[in-house]
């Protein structure tokens, strides 16, 4: 689909447009643009190219830049690569999903009140998207503190029943929640420290010069995405921290199965010892003759097991 934008924001014909917006283009509209702007558009295996030289170029005066942008798939966020063509009337832009901001910045020109430029759209896209990626940010945060009031919160008392269960499969997850939001924080990261190279690149490389005004807004993108850079840094940490723990409250609880079953092995050796003496049946065995002799083994293997456990207690080993 293209979209042809004029000065005011209203749709216009291909030779009058100052925003060539292409979504999911067909050859015939690649055709069409590229005859009209005397460029070539990179395809999407170009745009994919991770190399700087091949996100950032620089030809004859026109900016070729890539970046990584998230966009909605099946209710999934996705990296999907978008191309910003910066020509010195016009601004093309090649991408292969829906993205909320390109729409936005769409809507916010058509009711504006005064004509734009190509650089003008770029600016406002690039801060669209960076807000968009700091507010995915929030709401990982958010994800992130609730994860951590749920692993870190105190058990609850009556809980003892299939404890073990519960609490594994209560923790295992919080941990897939904590790695989905890890992998969002990757996308986000992806994105925005993009979006800052072109910032970069759009201030030394532009020809002509932006304005001051844009110029001011453009250094302004860059400082914020150095301030999520380090917000991100910091929710980095914050996950290896929450992973840890999960992983070691299960090894607690499993430890603590672990003993139970240790103590329970250990009280049950005396009165199996002692089950298996008086099982023997010799003739010459006093106690078979005893008219107590059946309760006094039985209060013998019950003292057996009854010890070990005290000392277990005691020890403070369970």
């Amino acid at each position: 689909m293209l979209k042809l934008i004029g000065k005011n924001g209203e749709e216009t014909t291909l030779d009058q447009a100052i925003w060539a917006d292409l979504c999911e283009p067909t050859d015939e509209e690649i055709a069409q643009v590229e005859k009209r702007f005397e460029v070539h558009l990179p395809t999407r295996a170009q745009l994919s190219e991770i190399e700087a030289s091949s996100r950032l170029r620089s030809i004859k005066g026109r900016l070729i830049m890539s970046a990584p942008l998230i966009a909605r798939h099946e209710d999934i966020g996705v990296l999907s690569p978008t191309g910003f063509l910066l020509l010195p009337d016009a601004l093309v832009t090649v991408r292969f999903c829906q993205m909320t901001a390109f729409d936005q910045v769409l809507e916010a020109i058509e009711k504006g009140d005064h004509a734009v430029t190509g650089q003008e759209i770029l600016v406002r896209l690039l801060e669209d998207i960076v807000d968009r990626s700091a507010d995915r940010l929030e709401r990982v945060a958010e994800e992130l503190a609730s994860a951590s009031h749920a692993i870190f919160r105190e058990p609850e008392k009556d809980s003892k029943k299939h404890r073990l269960g519960h609490e594994t499969r209560r923790l295992r997850g919080l941990m897939v929640s904590v790695g989905l939001a890890s992998e969002q924080m990757v996308k986000v990261r992806h994105a925005f420290l993009a979006i800052g190279r072109i910032a970069s690149f759009v201030l030394d490389r532009c020809e002509p010069k932006i304005e001051q005004a844009l110029h001011d807004r453009l250094v302004s993108v860059k400082h914020d995405i150095e301030s999520l850079d380090e917000f991100e840094n910091s929710l980095t940490g914050r996950v290896g921290l929450l992973i840890d723990a999960a992983t070691g409250f299960i090894s607690i609880e499993q430890n603590d199965v672990v003993k139970v079953l240790t103590v329970v092995s250990v009280a049950g050796v005396p009165p199996v010892l002692i089950a298996g003496v008086y099982g023997m049946n010799f003739h010459n065995m006093p106690e078979l003759a005893w008219p107590w002799g059946y309760p006094f083994a039985i209060a013998l293997m019950v003292l057996s097991t009854i010890l070990p456990v005290w000392w277990f207690k005691y020890r403070d080993w369970m």
